[in-house]
């Protein structure tokens, strides 16, 4: 269970499915509204003739999705530390509204910290992928774990 991971759980080679999302117009329009207003985000005749040849998310409203799922079916409110960046992140195709994603996270490196023994820094790399296995989002993410206490 997510609840009760600890560093040891994070196991280099695993892969986690962490859920899925539905992305709709109304969610599209209000984070681009709010955060992206550019054509192709928040005007869907404009968006049409545009170069996505209609309306698409924000980027960042997809990496708020993945970071939703990451938190509630991949992080462990027990042993969560927070993180120190994010590598290597790439929107590979537009994610249109109605789309449904899922997260799929696979354990890179799981190390021991040399300073704090208390806890140690796991390497994720995260996609989400649309109901054809396409990927829309991917990143490597950075995570402070604590180990399991005793």
């Amino acid at each position: 269970m997510t609840s009760d991971r600890y560093f040891e759980d994070y196991v280099p080679g695993v892969t986690h499915d962490c859920g899925s999302v539905e992305v709709t117009e109304a969610d599209v329009l209000g984070f681009a509204r709010r955060y992206d207003p550019q054509s192709f985000h928040v005007d869907a005749a404009a968006a049409a003739d545009g170069p996505f040849g209609g309306l698409i998310a924000s980027g960042w409203h997809t990496a708020s999705l993945m970071m939703r799922l990451f938190a509630d079916h991949y992080l462990s409110a027990v042993s969560s530390l927070g993180s120190p960046g994010v590598d290597e992140l790439r929107w590979p195709r537009p994610v249109r509204p109605g789309s449904v994603l899922r997260l799929r996270a696979t354990v890179t490196e799981a190390r021991l910290s040399r300073s704090k023994p208390d806890r140690g820094l796991v390497r994720t790399h995260v996609e989400l992928v649309d109901a054809g296995d396409d990927v829309v989002f991917s990143a490597s993410l950075l995570n402070l774990i604590l180990v399991r206490p005793g």
